[in-house]
This record gives C-alpha cells, structure tokens and sequence, in this order.
C-alpha cells in the first residue's frame, strides 16, 4: 500500500478514455445531443481537437454561444442515455488489466476518481472484474459539467494515509492534470483518449501514447 511511511508511489486512474477505450461511444453520444440543438455530427478527430472541460465550454466551441440551461440539461440527458447503450461494446485499453494487476503484486496502491456517475462506475468496473486491484473507486455525485480538482480534493480526504505528494495521476484530459496540481500531485497524461497530443502537451505535464509508458514513468517518479 502507498503510505507516506514508505513513500511508495500510489496511482490515481481515470476512466473513461484511460482504462476504458469509450472513444467510439462518447463521440456517438455526443453527436446524438448535438442532434438536439441542430449541430452537424463531428468525427472522433474534430472531438479529439475540439474537446475541453468544462463540458459546457466544449459545447460553446462548437455552437458559437454557451447552451441555455433548457438546452444543457436536454443535451445531457440525450449524451448519458446514448452513451450508456453504447457503453458495453466498450472494452478496456489494451493491456490495462495486465497493468492493473502487475502494480498491485508489487504492493503498491492505485485508485479511480473518474468524472463519470458514480452510482454507475461502480457495477461497471466491477462487471470488468478489475475493482479487486483498487484502493478507492469514485465518481462523480454532483451535477455534470464541473471540475475533477474539487472530487480529487475529496478522492485524498478518502484515501487512508496516501499522500498526494507521493502519488501520479494517469488520464487523458487537461483537467487531470490539473486536477494533480490542485492536490499537489503529479500527473502523465495518454494520448489514446479524449484529447489529442497536442492540446494535451499544453497541460505542460508528460505526455504519453501507451499506459505502460505512463506506468514506467510513474515508476521513475518514485525513484526521485
């Protein structure tokens, strides 16, 4: 287990678009609620370059004006509904659950704070048969659309005696990295998800373009 005794290096994981290849599902769902408002479908590139957090800005992007509150909550609803239909033909990244398991038999600690629903994270990675290798596992409890810095925040309140300053955060979006920094920790980020190289090297952080990469890095952090 990470501790602040032991100074093992403890991994916090995203989600969607780092140890669930969703990518084919999110953008489906996304076109489905820019369906909603009369925006053109976009290919998974234009989401890729386009994408930004908080969703809301992603949307003004895209429309030219922030959604009106009606709109938002339309959209939503629309990108959670299609997004769960296409969810379980979604698999893990190649190699993760191999990853996963490998760090947890050299006794070192990882968790999940993901951005996705929690009452819905749960039954999805226990259905990937891959919970057992994790401290914690959170998601989301409040309204969609805000920021991972204040669930992160919460994620360290939760974990017993892990210290953020001992601890690498793994995603694919600019918000995790972010997120790191608020709790003082670091963060790769990894190209196969949501965000291309390029906005993703904005972030100023390691970039990445396999989880294993992002694995190793981790371990050389611990080493410092």
């Amino acid at each position: 287990m990470g501790t602040n005794g032991n100074h093992r290096t403890h991994l916090v994981w995203d989600w969607n678009g780092t140890l669930l290849d969703d990518n084919t599902a999110v953008v489906g769902a996304t076109n489905a609620a820019f369906g909603e408002v009369g925006l053109a479908p976009i290919t998974v590139e234009q989401y890729r370059e386009m994408y930004c957090i908080p969703i809301p800005r992603f949307y003004e992007r895209l429309m030219g004006r922030l959604p009106t509150d009606a709109e938002w909550e339309r959209m939503d609803g629309v990108f959670h509904r299609h997004y769960t239909q296409q969810r379980d033909a979604c698999g893990l990244t190649a190699g993760a659950a191999e990853l996963l398991a490998q760090w947890q038999l050299t006794g070192r600690s990882q968790s999940i704070m993901s951005m996705y629903r929690h009452e819905e994270l749960l039954p999805v990675v226990r259905g990937y048969g891959i919970e057992r290798h994790f401290v914690r596992v959170d998601g989301r409890t409040g309204p969609s659309g805000g920021s991972k810095a204040e669930y992160m925040e919460r994620h360290f309140a939760a974990l017993d005696g892990i210290s953020p300053q001992h601890t690498v955060v793994i995603g694919d979006a600019v918000d995790d990295a972010v997120a790191a920094a608020h709790v003082g920790a670091r963060a790769v980020l990894y190209t196969g998800g949501s965000h291309s190289r390029a906005s993703l090297e904005a972030a100023g952080v390691p970039v990445v373009d396999t989880l294993s990469e992002a694995i190793a890095l981790a371990e050389q952090f611990g080493g410092q």
